[in-house]
């Protein structure tokens, strides 16, 4: 969840470090620091809060030295306060470490650590002084490599020691990457953070130690000494940036006409091979967390309304309850959007441990759930840098219609279909409907509570709706499929309470609905290809039948956002909330 950066090379490390500490904020945002090697002493400014927040605060740009590293911080053990703020020190304040992930066994560790003295609540602080006390017998680097021989865990570390012209670097089941330029190494969570220096990277695998000084070595904890390849990455830096939008969350909602042209350019053969696969397999599970599981349940009606296969949608965090069923011929489909997912990860490899086949629709190349798959399809959105799951999540959508057609073996049909989606896209995310949300999210801005309604297809969608407005403006959404209203829903609704309704071509049991919410005083807003006469308000969306989750979805993505921004809260940064959950 955190985000991490290092740099070792001939410019200041300081103000590469701060501008990744801003590019990472979107893993972490409690607190920030960075430490830096300045003439053999290390120099550790952090503090709670917003990075620019610290920065005013403690100047990180005035330290001097061209070896450090950086750490946004999204909390897990420990309260968010100044000192349980990353960077960690030794005793003797010659040892820095930043972390993301969690050491289970932190707590025998420290009780093992005699005579060492901690002062944070954090279970990161406990592998400053792990190195420190190995270092007591051995150099920085091999001490290092003992002291994460004994984590237990999940980790990406980097260490720094002020006698020593190095970055030490680990990895296991949390992501890390290094960036390689001419003169210089960079070492971060996530590539847009050192973009602009270098498009070379080389993608660690898990239990690797990095040694980077004048050059890099790898040693893996149970391969020994390993060569990783260089890639490059195809990201503009451009694609980071806000390009004249006030938010990221905004500029990803609009770029969605462009991301889903590029998430349906598959090779064909791929496609088809994995359908083929998808047909012949004996149980068939789709695999994800929040909007990623909203795409699954999207999924599982459209295999069963245009490929007439059964599919069983799951809960990443739940799936360990149905291992049991699974054989060698399962398949299993996870959906995330950076591949490092905790839970998604887990219910993975579970299913590994039966033989099941695992393909995964994944927007990172090269991350963890890629390596656990046998195969993957990329939704080439590019990086998503607002915390809430946009474009990614309709990229989502997309491929799992590609694939149920190609599984009825209307390959062809399906790709004309989602190319027809690009202008009305464009449509649906043009200033004037954002402007006209903008009126709508005025009237609700007040509001406690919304409801949202669907029925079919429209039911996980109303499920994805809820979450961006709760996620982004902190309002309480509650989703309900449309024929469980007189199940117990029905008594939240009282005079005024706005009740959003996804309403399909044809679709008369949705409409009776809006009529038992509208009868007991409710403010419904619509949906919907036409305009029917219960709704108080319509938001215009073209019918485009197996497809219409697609567009349906963006305008509430626009709600969400306004209702934020009107609020003044940051969308790009919603409370307790980061991108990449990699802790369960």
């Amino acid at each position: 969840m955190c985000g991490i950066i290092g740099y070792i090379g001939p410019e200041r490390a300081s103000g590469i470090l701060l501008k990744g500490l801003k590019s990472l904020e979107y893993r972490g945002y409690d607190s920030a620091g960075m430490a830096v090697i300045d003439s053999g002493r290390i120099i550790c400014k952090k503090g709670a809060g917003k990075v620019e927040e610290i920065n005013k605060k403690v100047d990180f740009p005035s330290i001097e030295g061209n070896i450090g590293i950086a750490h946004n911080r999204w909390a897990t053990h420990g309260k968010v306060n100044d000192v349980n703020a990353h960077p960690h020190l030794d005793c003797s304040g010659n040892i820095a470490v930043v972390h993301n992930g969690i050491i289970e066994n932190f707590e025998e560790l420290k009780k093992e650590l005699k005579g060492h003295s901690f002062k944070s609540e954090t279970d990161s602080e406990v592998i400053a002084h792990l190195i420190e006390e190995e270092m007591k017998d051995l150099p920085f680097d091999k001490a290092f490599i003992k002291a994460i021989s004994k984590l237990k865990g999940s980790y990406a570390v980097l260490a720094i020691e002020a006698k020593s012209n190095k970055v030490m670097a680990a990895r296991k089941g949390s992501p890390l990457v290094v960036g390689v330029s001419s003169d210089a190494f960079f070492f971060s969570s996530d590539i847009p953070s050192f973009i602009d220096w270098t498009k070379k990277v080389i993608y660690l695998h898990d239990y690797d130690v990095v040694e980077a000084g004048k050059e890099i070595k790898i040693y893996n904890l149970k391969d020994g000494f390993v060569s990783r390849p260089i890639d490059s990455v195809e990201w503009k830096a451009e694609q980071i940036k806000k390009d004249g939008f006030e938010h990221y969350m905004l500029k990803e909602i609009v770029e969605q006409s462009d991301t889903i042209r590029r998430a349906i350019q598959q090779k064909r053969e791929l496609v088809e091979r994995i359908a083929k696969q998808l047909k012949e397999a004996r149980g068939v599970f789709l695999i994800g967390c929040g909007s990623s599981y909203h795409a699954c349940l999207t999924g599982s009606y459209l295999f069963s309304k245009v490929a007439k296969m059964h599919v069983n949608p799951v809960l990443a965090s739940e799936f360990k309850n149905y291992k049991h069923f699974l054989k060698k011929e399962s398949m299993i489909i996870a959906i995330s959007q950076s591949g490092e997912t905790a839970d998604v990860l887990e219910a993975v490899r579970a299913a590994k441990e039966k033989q099941s086949k695992i393909i995964s629709i994944v927007n990172r190349a090269a991350s963890s759930l890629t390596r656990e798959s046998h195969e993957s399809l990329l939704m080439n959105a590019g990086p998503e840098l607002s915390v809430l799951s946009t474009k990614t999540y309709t990229s989502q959508v997309a491929l799992m219609a590609m694939l149920a057609y190609t599984i009825a073996g209307r390959y062809d049909e399906g790709m004309a279909k989602l190319k027809k989606l690009y202008m009305d896209i464009y449509n649906l995310t043009s200033r004037n409907m954002r402007d006209r949300l903008r009126a709508l999210a005025k009237r609700l801005l007040n509001e406690e509570h919304i409801y949202v309604l669907g029925r079919s297809l429209q039911y996980p969608t109303a499920l994805e709706a809820a979450l961006k407005i709760k996620e982004v403006s902190y309002i309480h959404a509650e989703a309900f499929a449309g024929g469980e209203l007189k199940h117990g829903p029905l008594a939240l609704i009282k005079k005024g309470s706005p009740v959003i309704v996804f309403v399909s071509k044809d679709d008369k049991d949705i409409i009776a609905n809006a009529n038992e919410v509208k009868t007991r005083g409710a403010y419904v807003i619509g949906v919907s290809h036409k305009n029917y006469d219960i709704f108080d308000y319509w938001i215009k969306t073209p019918e485009s039948e197996e497809l219409g989750p697609i567009l349906q979805i963006i305008p509430i993505q626009i709600l969400a956002y306004q209702l934020a921004v009107l609020k003044g809260l940051d969308p790009d940064r919603p409370r307790n909330l980061a991108k990449s959950v990699t802790v369960k």
